[in-house]
């Protein structure tokens, strides 16, 4: 004899004991639900609803836990019409949207009684013919009846076959290897083919011609090959961290990495990474080993030009320029993954290096620069490895590398008629000499030397001068960048301290006294009044 569709919600049967009937599981689940989502009722409420124990009620909770937040398609166990006996039901699982669920939720409750046919229509939003519809559909087919007929079936708005064979063959045979968003740009404006890009997109993953950025496979960082030769690549770089620990400042170690030996051919603490201090540590590298091919950094300001639309400039930073009239070249790594090698090796120096400064008892900047050569020369010995060829391709410096020259700041500017010109927030007046006058509205050189000399040039002779005006104050709102925040935080400290104590904000030569017994006649118009205490009644 055949039977009705029956269903049964994924609840644990064992919840409720085994004398609960199915009603009692669904009114045991709402209990659940509106406790867990409404904070309403307790466990002992719901033990003394159904006359079980408190432990039954929280073993059904820990393990309804996840069920009790449905997601968009709800999974349900139908038992399909058939023979009734041991062995030949058969089940079935169906999925039904939240909306579905949540009108099979409350169609059941109508069905209990436990909801009225008004308070139902409310909940999902149905008149009152259209809920007695579902619930004879509900009584005759069951949850089936609930289920969308258009689930499973092509969109009535879907394009015509013909459109998507013919884009299809279009994108294979000429744009294979496009993107959906360039390939439904192209159909558009070559073929006539309008099709909007996510639809091409679905087709083309169907068809095998796009694979989706979710099922896309990493991008390997696969190792690079070492150079051959000693100085044909050196890897630049700066590490900030705590190397002294607590017994001084953080501060930033250059590190000079050559990449065929893993060796340190160059080493030095500096307050934050700037141009100057490159410059003095490149000048150290040049002295010692000589001129390498190339070197390698990262995408830093210091070596490269960030800024898309740079106003002025020749699209080289004041680093690169050394190096150009170095005839060495610079190269900036394309990710962090690049250049590995030397950040490996701050790895290791900021395991080993921290260790040896403490047993050496250094926290200060200059001794620690003194103490780095025979640091360097140990973890060389320890760490570096035999170049593949034994050739060294260093190139020695000539009369010509003139690094007091090279190695600086420079900028240009204009002179004025007045023999003139500004430069960083400062007027330089050149002396009137007979030279200097014929210079008026020509190009000149601003010289910033690395251990603090100043010059203005002009095609290599400098030119007498003299600061006019100087505002020696930080201005308002200055773009600082995060290598160099902590420095520029202690050159603002420094200045506010030099500010005179009526410029110094919470200076106790500001604070007027508490009172006038203290410090009679003083104006108290600015100071807070005391509130008044009312006595407390007796």
């Amino acid at each position: 004899m055949a039977h009705p569709p029956s269903f049964n919600l994924r609840f644990p049967d064992w919840i409720g004991g085994p004398f609960v009937d199915w009603k009692a599981k669904v009114d045991l689940f709402e209990q659940f639900r509106r406790e867990h989502e409404f904070d309403i009722g307790t466990i002992a409420g719901v033990a003394a609803k159904f006359g079980v124990h408190r432990r039954v009620v929280r073993r059904a909770i820990a393990s309804c836990r996840s069920n009790i937040k449905m997601a968009p398609l709800c999974q349900i166990e139908m038992t399909l019409p058939g023979f009734w006996g041991p062995g030949r039901r058969v089940m079935a699982v169906l999925s039904m949207s939240k909306q579905e669920f949540n009108r099979l939720d409350v169609l059941l409750r109508v069905q209990s009684g436990r909801l009225r046919v008004e308070d139902a229509c409310s909940l999902i939003g149905l008149r009152r013919c259209q809920v007695f519809r579902l619930l004879r559909g509900l009584k005759q087919e069951g949850a089936t009846s609930l289920l969308s007929k258009r689930r499973g079936k092509p969109s009535n708005h879907r394009l015509p076959a013909d459109i998507r064979t013919l884009a299809l063959s279009i994108v294979g045979e000429r744009y294979a290897d496009f993107g959906p968003t360039l390939a439904a740009e192209k159909l558009a404006e070559a073929h006539g083919c309008n099709v909007s890009r996510e639809t091409l997109r679905g087709w083309m993953i169907a068809a095998g011609l796009w694979v989706d950025r979710r099922h896309r496979l990493p991008s390997p960082h696969q190792p690079r090959r070492r150079r051959d030769c000693l100085g044909e690549l050196v890897r630049i770089d700066g590490s900030e961290h705590a190397w002294f620990e607590a017994r001084g400042e953080a501060c930033t170690l250059l590190a000079y990495v050559d990449d065929a030996t893993s060796r340190l051919m160059q080493l030095r603490f500096v307050a934050s990474e700037s141009t100057f201090d490159y410059f003095r540590t490149t000048r150290g590298y040049l002295e010692a080993h000589g001129k390498p091919v190339a070197f390698y950094s990262d995408k830093h300001n210091i070596f490269r030009v960030n800024a898309k639309n740079a106003v002025g400039g020749d699209g080289i930073t004041q680093f690169g320029r050394a190096l150009l009239e170095l005839n060495i070249d610079i190269i900036c790594a394309n990710s962090p993954q690049a250049k590995g090698r030397i950040e490996r090796a701050f790895g290791t120096l900021q395991d080993r290096m921290v260790k040896e400064l403490r047993l050496a008892g250094i926290s200060t900047i200059a001794a620690a620069n003194a103490w780095l050569p025979g640091f360097t020369q140990a973890y060389n010995a320890r760490f570096g490895r035999e170049p593949t060829n034994a050739k060294d391709l260093h190139r020695p410096l000539t009369a010509a590398d003139d690094l007091d020259e090279i190695l600086a700041w420079r900028e240009t500017r204009t002179v004025t008629h007045n023999l003139t010109l500004s430069y960083d927030r400062m007027m330089l007046l050149l002396e009137p000499t007979p030279f200097a006058r014929g210079l008026a509205r020509k190009k000149v050189e601003v010289v910033n030397y690395p251990d603090g000399r100043f010059a203005v040039q002009f095609e290599g002779t400098s030119l007498p001068f003299r600061v006019f005006d100087k505002i020696q104050t930080v201005t308002q709102g200055a773009i600082v960048e995060n290598k160099r925040l902590g420095a520029a935080l202690a050159l603002v400290k420094e200045q506010q301290a030099s500010y005179p104590p009526n410029r110094r904000r919470y200076d106790t030569a500001r604070q007027r006294p508490p009172n006038n017994l203290e410090a009679p006649g003083m104006p108290t118009k600015s100071r807070p009044r005391p509130m008044a205490v009312t006595p407390p009644s007796v």
